[in-house]
């Protein structure tokens, strides 16, 4: 009989390697060469791209809701993916350009922070939480892959919605 694959490690690691990576970027000075286009088209893909995950998650959980375990899963990968991009995206534009700062009343940057604050630190949970509701499921596991969704869809949910409003209050400051 097969041992089941145990991810955990991998999950935990690929994890702590990307929020390192994603931290050092704050640190790197801007690219200072030529990159041939206007990268401030990044920021809005970012938006996109979370725009997207948050409708396909909300997909998946109406598929769920009506045991459509297959439609589920569809939807998930394209959340997947759309968050994937996100990353590629996120990570591309910051290591091309110093960090942008936000000019607004002080009313709304405290709000703006609340926001930036409170999405960067669930999505730094949202990661390895997402890679272990996804392999809990691929492998399975249903009753581990529920506990853990309870969690995670709303933490997506939440680094999605809030990616959109990021984007939307500091947009003008680009």
């Amino acid at each position: 009989m097969n041992k089941p694959r145990n991810f955990n490690g991998a999950i935990t690691v690929f994890s702590l390697i990307l929020i390192a990576i994603i931290a050092c970027l704050f640190f790197l000075p801007a690219y200072q060469g030529n990159v041939g286009f206007d990268v401030t088209i990044f920021p809005l893909l970012n938006a996109i791209f979370n725009c997207f995950t948050f409708v396909f998650l909300v997909l998946s959980l109406i598929a769920i809701k009506k045991k459509n375990i297959n439609v589920h899963r569809n939807w998930i990968f394209a959340a997947f993916g759309s968050t994937a991009l996100f990353l590629i995206s996120y990570v591309t534009y910051h290591f091309l350009t110093e960090p942008t700062k936000f000019g607004g009343p002080d009313w709304l940057k405290y709000t703006y922070f609340f926001v930036l604050i409170t999405h960067v630190l669930l999505a730094i949970v949202n990661v390895p939480l997402a890679l272990f509701t996804m392999a809990s499921g691929l492998g399975r596991k249903i009753a581990r892959h529920r506990k853990i969704a309870r969690w995670t869809m709303p933490i997506w949910l939440y680094v999605s919605a809030t990616g959109v409003l990021v984007y939307v209050l500091i947009s003008p400051y680009y």
